[in-house]
């Protein structure tokens, strides 16, 4: 059979993606989407838009969605950067800041996409180890000569850092481009978003999947100074001119407008984190505070998180598992409704007994 592939395609290592079962009777934890429907005016937007203009293309950098980001970042229309979810935010980011002659630094443990566009896009990618307890060793990010990409807080870990070591980071790598991975600061984080204003070097990704609970329309954005949304746009305008289409801006905007309702769905999925954290430590198992939407678990001694996961899914809970040096004795749980926590709490508990 003939090969017809490239030599970058056949030699990458694809991210992998959180499984997506069919069924209506399972408890699915493993992607850390929201347990909770969008905001009612996200319905009423989309609903609103006149099927007619769907023929013509949709506003090239974002519309009524990047109006709406930079109102509620208190920036600049042209400091806003949109895109078909933030993993496309992201990827536009690495190829407009990094490239073979300009590398990039990130915790080994990490967001798992990272070192796959690092590859993709033939950027020097290394990594500097998270202490025993998954914290970032702050001052070993100062002056390196690459850029930086964290996600705080971290994934799969949800530990998150606050805004002042953040500032460090920053004022110790003047010269290099420093990523701020915001997916999950909307459950209890710190945004360094007003941090943008005063260092030219900071730009903030983030998400409408997690908190805004609109992972199905495929929105994301970045916050940073009008120098690097240039940057962006360029790289934008060489691969797809029109990334966010006429529904999902609407959808979009429509989200980031209703703060109201957003805070009372957070303040939600905080309280049932801190349930099912006493919950998880009370049946013997290891789990640092979180700041996202999800826990990490390590089960007790005498079961390992993979007979764990696999008996979960025997009972179609489905939680992630990620088969990687340090963390494989670990699993990702996103946080669910009360009812399903609870499920999984039962069934762990029949487990583990």
């Amino acid at each position: 059979m003939k090969d017809l592939l490239s030599k970058k395609t056949r030699e990458i290592v694809p991210y992998v993606a959180g499984e997506q079962p069919k069924g209506t009777d399972i408890v699915k934890l493993n992607t850390n989407e929201s347990p909770y429907a969008p905001s009612p005016r996200v319905f009423e937007a989309v609903s609103s838009v006149n099927g007619e203009i769907l023929r013509k293309y949709p506003e090239p950098a974002g519309g009524a969605f990047r109006e709406a980001a930079a109102a509620l970042c208190n920036v600049k229309v042209s400091q806003i950067f949109c895109g078909n979810g933030s993993d496309e935010v992201l990827a536009f980011a690495f190829q407009a800041f990094y490239g073979p002659e300009r590398g990039l630094t990130a915790p080994d443990i990490t967001y798992s996409f990272y070192p796959v566009w690092a590859s993709l896009y033939d950027i020097p990618y290394r990594t500097i180890p998270l202490n025993d307890r998954f914290l970032v060793n702050v001052e070993a990010f100062f002056g390196l000569d690459t850029g930086v990409v964290i996600a705080n807080p971290n994934a799969p870990t949800g530990i998150a850092l606050t805004k002042k070591e953040i500032e460090l980071i920053l004022i110790n790598n003047p010269n290099h481009v420093v990523i701020l991975d915001e997916a999950y600061v909307g459950f209890g984080g710190e945004s360094a978003i007003d941090m943008v204003s005063e260092y030219d070097n900071l730009l903030v990704v983030r998400t409408l999947s997690k908190a805004q609970s609109l992972a199905g329309i495929r929105a994301g954005y970045a916050v940073g100074s009008e120098a690097l949304i240039d940057g962006m746009m360029r790289i934008k305008d060489s691969v797809n001119s029109y990334p966010v289409n006429r529904m999902t801006s609407e959808a979009a905007a429509a989200a980031l407008r209703d703060g109201q309702y957003y805070r009372m769905i957070a303040d939600r999925i905080m309280k049932t984190r801190t349930w099912t954290t006493d919950t998880l430590r009370s049946l013997g198992c290891t789990v640092p505070d979180s700041k996202a939407n999800f826990v990490f678990a390590a089960p007790p001694e005498g079961i390992t998180a993979k007979q764990v996961f696999e008996t979960l899914k025997e009972n179609k809970i489905y939680v992630r598992w990620f088969n990687l040096p340090r963390i494989d004795n670990y699993l990702r749980i996103s946080i669910g409704t009360d009812e399903q926590m609870e499920k999984l709490a039962a069934c762990l508990k029949k487990m583990l007994n």
